[in-house]
């Protein structure tokens, strides 16, 4: 995992988040992480950002880092994976 912060872009200066949504979609050299920072009560309060992992370990890793710093319970956290299946060439 690369050592530098993950940024999001915020619509509002306030860091008061009560869900996460990420998409961690499998590319051909890694895996892309959409992340989605939002809080229901104050539909303004939302921040997004997207990184690249070298594996879906780190994917999980970030996921987990960025959970942890603005405390989203874990019942909040909606985790969305397209994955390749290189036997058939579909994407799930």
């Amino acid at each position: 995992m690369s050592s530098r912060r993950f940024v999001v872009q915020s619509n509002s200066g306030e860091t008061c988040y009560t869900n996460l949504f990420a998409c961690i979609s499998q590319e051909e050299d890694g895996y892309t992480v959409q992340i989605r920072l939002y809080n229901d009560g104050r539909p303004e309060n939302n921040a997004w950002g997207e990184e690249m992992a070298d594996s879906f370990e780190t994917a999980s890793m970030l996921l987990e880092a960025i959970a942890a710093e603005f405390w989203i319970a874990q019942p909040r956290i909606k985790i969305e994976l397209r994955m390749q299946d290189t036997a058939t060439g579909t994407r799930h």
